[in-house]
Formats: C-alpha cells, structure tokens, sequence
C-alpha cells in the first residue's frame, strides 16, 4: 500500500483500544462520587471525532451529556459545568490553543477532566485528572480517536447498566486494528480512482447521516479544506433537502457517506435524488468492507472507523496525484490568529 506503515498503524489503534480499562476505571469512580453529566470538549477537528460517541450516549443513555465549544465555554462558562461534571478533553498534540485555556477554566470550576492525548509532556498531557495518551500523528488519529470516545461512552452506558454486552462489544473493538488493515488492503485497489475524482473539481458537497456525517464533516474541512486547499460543502443528510439540494448540477460533485447504523435511510435519500441531476455522485459505504468477528451491531458503531481508515487510502494518493503534501499549510500554525 501506497506509504503506509502496518505495523505503525497496528500499534496506534491497538494501544487505543487497550485503554479500555483504565477508562472504565477511570469513570466508574467518577460516577460512584456523584458525576451529574459528561462534557466532550474536544477543538477542531478532534471535537467531530467525538460525535459519535455523544451521539450514543444522547440516544441511548438517560445521563446528560454535552458536546460544545472550548473557545465560547471560557467566555460564558455554562450553568450545567460544575465540579460534578466529568470532562473529555481531546487533543492529539495535547496544546491546542483553545483548550488549553479551558483547562484552566475547569480548574476553577473543580470538573474531573479527562484528558487524552498524543504526547504525554504536554499542557493537556500533564493538567488532566485522568491522563491517557496514545500517541498517533494526522494519518492515524481518526481511528484512534473514535475508539478512545466511544470507549467513554460505552463505560458510563456499562456503570448505569444501559448496556448488557459491554464486555463483547469491547473484545470486538480489540479486533478492529487487524480487520482495519483489511479494509485498506481491500480498498487500495480503488483509492487512486476516488483521489482521482477529488483532485477532478474544486468544490465538493460531503455528506452523510449518522454517525458518518462525522466522517464527511471531517474530511472535507480538516483533510480537503485544511490540508489541500479544495472548496468543500459539508452538509449532514438530514438537511441535504433544505438548501444544498439546490446546489446540485451536472457539473457538482457530491460524495456521499454511508454507514450501518439506524440512519442509512437518510443516506439512501440523498442517493436517490442526486443521480438525477449529475452523474458525479461518489458514494462510499461502510458496509461493503467483510470484518471477520465483528458483529452487526458493532458495525453500525464502527462505520466511520471504517470510513476514516479508507479515506486515509484516499489521502495518501491524493498528496502524491497532487504534489501537496498533507503537512503542508499557509496558515495553521504558521501565523498569528
């Protein structure tokens, strides 16, 4: 596969998932002192990695959660943050600007903060009550990522029992690196043909519905916006048919996520309706990757892991078909803002 280091990946997403048990430690005793709600509290392109899990705990869980912003929650605080509040605060470099100052922020306010992180000696690295660290770059912090938050989510669902499979849902998680470097080994066959349509126009509409909205509003603003410079229009499924729609001709490509979890009819709406008016509709489903021992149930929580491993695919053909390295910016951290 096009530069992509197996056993670098294996061990990234194997150390994700191996956190498992000091995060469900971590939070059964945080909710046995009294935790009245969770906050995800991630900056950028991290915090929509943390959709799906809030997205689960929001349907499936009686407990309150909230997902929000750092950079306005340091300017107005929020009546529901208090010192029975359990924070999850992402960061792969662990110095994000903005949450960095949040930090700060809790510390006054008493929350118990969670912290997780790709390098331990770092401001989010050293100020959490619970530090995990998992170190990954770009290429590799989606999996990562959503492994780490989903195993949050599914540790309060297991303390409050609104879970009765916790732990094979988590021994299935523990296969995912190895059926992961399946789906790309699958899927490379293909991923210079779907760079090829990217690197084809300058404006794209993204979307999905579900968990994969995550996974289209990930990749066309932090991979195509941020790191490649490509016009995108990120829209979740769901209000494809309040506006967006009018944006779509024959000369308007829309890529188009689909997942395994309740929400695929919102997917197949938008599939139903685009084709009629441009045939440059890519579509991108989760489910036509085989993931030996991964139940169907898992795999409706797992469809945009699946999505962001394949993508990374994408990625790697596209800096090369291009000549624009995924490092290379004009802005982000370059200058002051």
């Amino acid at each position: 596969m096009l530069n992509f280091d197996e056993a670098r990946f294996l061990r990234i997403q194997t150390g994700a998932v191996g956190l498992a048990e000091r995060i469900d430690r971590s939070l059964a005793a945080s909710l046995a002192a009294g935790a009245e709600n969770l906050y995800f509290l991630g900056t950028g392109g991290v915090a929509y990695l943390m959709q799906p899990a809030f997205q689960l705990l929001q349907r499936r869980s009686t407990f309150p959660v909230f997902l929000d912003y750092p950079a306005e929650l340091v300017v107005t605080g929020s009546r529901n943050l208090t010192n029975k509040s359990i924070v999850v605060m992402p960061s792969l470099s662990g110095a994000t600007k903005e949450s960095v100052a949040m930090l700060a922020k809790l510390k006054e306010v008493g929350a118990t903060v969670l912290t997780f992180v790709g390098h331990e000696d770092t401001p989010l690295g050293r100020g959490g009550d619970h530090v995990f660290v998992n170190f990954a770059e770009d290429d590799t912090s989606c999996e990562s990522f959503y492994i780490q938050s989903y195993l949050v989510a599914l540790s309060i669902m297991k303390a409050r029992g609104e879970i009765d499979n916790y732990d094979k849902v988590v021994s299935e998680l523990k296969l995912l690196p190895a059926r992961l470097v399946e789906v790309k080994r699958t899927f490379e066959p293909r991923a210079n043909d779907f760079a090829s349509r990217i690197a084809a126009a300058d404006y794209h509409i993204f979307t999905g519905g579900g968990n994969t909205w995550t996974s289209a509003q990930y990749y066309a603003t932090c991979i195509l916006e941020e790191m490649q410079w490509i016009r995108t229009r990120p829209i979740h499924a769901s209000d494809f048919f309040h506006g967006t729609l009018e944006l779509v001709d024959k000369d308007v490509s829309v890529m188009l996520f689909k997942g395994e979890d309740a929400y695929r009819t919102l997917a197949e709406r938008v599939e139903n309706f685009v084709p009629n008016y441009t045939d440059k509709l890519t579509v991108l489903d989760s489910r036509e990757f085989a993931m030996s021992g991964i139940s169907e149930g898992v795999r409706g929580l797992a469809s945009p892991i699946v999505l962001a491993t394949v993508l990374e695919r994408v990625s790697a053909h596209l800096e090369v078909m291009r000549n624009h390295p995924l490092i290379t910016r004009r802005y982000y951290k370059r200058v002051n803002y």
